[in-house]
């Protein structure tokens, strides 16, 4: 999943509704003018548009005007945070933000700040890393893992898409709260760096769930453990890394949509309202099933939404002191 997306162009047209759009004609900016008028531009900077292309097209069915997603990538993440953050803040022009976000935000924080700069609307779905072992592993839990490696310290060997990404971070947290010694290898993207855990050059990694679940289900790999608080529907037999011997280990992946800061609140709330309405349909649920993301939950205002980001962001700070990470 999401291989395909580096074989389309750098824009794609989501939907076009020539429908009247009735229900677009409810919600005032304040000019008199409703929203939305034209139509929405979701950018995507690093990781897959799936979830952008998923509720791009929703936004159209309902509101009768065209969502382009348009990838901008790059630069970890900043090219797509700086064009939002200058676009005007009408509610045109959003940003899928992710997990990639708030890790950046403590290890190469730059001119602009995801809560200061930017209007929080509404998170869209979230999904686990899995601890995935190569079969040749002699470990079958997160326990025996751990054993494993203050046996053998300097000896096991993990792989990250890359210095300063989610899944850096998980091995890290693992190596903090176990106490162990285990080595981080580094590579510029997720695919290559699964391919030489499934090969049995590298031992262990934490890859997101949409990636690791087929290697998983075909022998390849062996899952020790999902990195969410709670069990995920999506693999309920694996268990948590929290209740298999480390309380408190929690690094999830999650894509949420925020836009310019001083965006009318008419029209965050209006984006927001329609995330949390196609959340709740059976068809939303069972698609971000197919692509290995858990719906976001209930709770899911926008000033929710912004407490979300925060904490994410203080988790990583304490992550990356007590780790003494860095991105070089």
């Amino acid at each position: 999943m999401g291989i395909d997306r580096l074989l389309r162009p750098q824009w794609l047209l989501v939907a076009v509704v020539f429908a009247g759009g009735a229900e677009a004609q409810d919600s005032s900016i304040g000019s008199g003018q409703a929203f939305p008028a034209k139509s929405i531009r979701i950018i995507v900077g690093p990781g897959p548009d799936i979830i952008a292309r998923l509720f791009g097209q929703k936004f159209a069915e309902t509101w009768g005007h065209q969502t382009i997603v348009e990838q901008r990538p790059g630069g970890g993440g900043t090219i797509a945070l700086e064009f939002v953050a200058k676009s005007p803040p009408d509610g045109y022009t959003l940003l899928l933000s992710s997990a990639a976000y708030t890790v950046n935000a403590v290890m190469q924080p730059g001119p602009y700040d995801l809560i200061r700069d930017f209007a929080s609307i509404a998170l869209c779905a979230t999904s686990p890393f899995i601890m995935s072992a190569h079969p040749s592993v002699p470990a079958k839990s997160v326990k025996e893992l751990i054993s494993l490696a203050k046996a053998r310290p300097g000896q096991l060997v993990y792989a990250s898409s890359g210095n300063g990404t989610p899944p850096h971070l998980a091995g890290e947290m693992f190596k903090t709260m176990a106490k162990v010694d285990i080595l981080h290898v580094p590579y510029k993207f997720a695919a290559p760096a699964l391919i030489d855990v499934v090969s049995g050059q590298v031992q262990i990694m934490w890859p997101i769930m949409s990636m690791s679940l087929p290697q998983l289900r075909a022998g390849k790999l062996r899952g020790l453990g999902v990195t969410t608080r709670e069990r995920t529907q999506l693999a309920p037999d694996l268990p948590t890394i929290a209740e298999s011997g480390l309380p408190g280990y929690e690094i999830i992946g999650w894509n949420g949509l925020i836009a310019p800061a001083k965006t009318p609140v008419a029209v965050v709330n209006r984006v927001n309202a329609e995330v949390n309405r196609h959340l709740k349909t059976a068809e939303i649920q069972q698609r971000l099933r197919q692509s290995a993301y858990d719906s976001a939950g209930e709770k899911n205002s926008p000033e929710q939404f912004a407490d979300f980001v925060r904490a994410e962001i203080a988790k990583f700070a304490k992550l990356v002191k007590d780790a003494g990470a860095k991105v070089d």
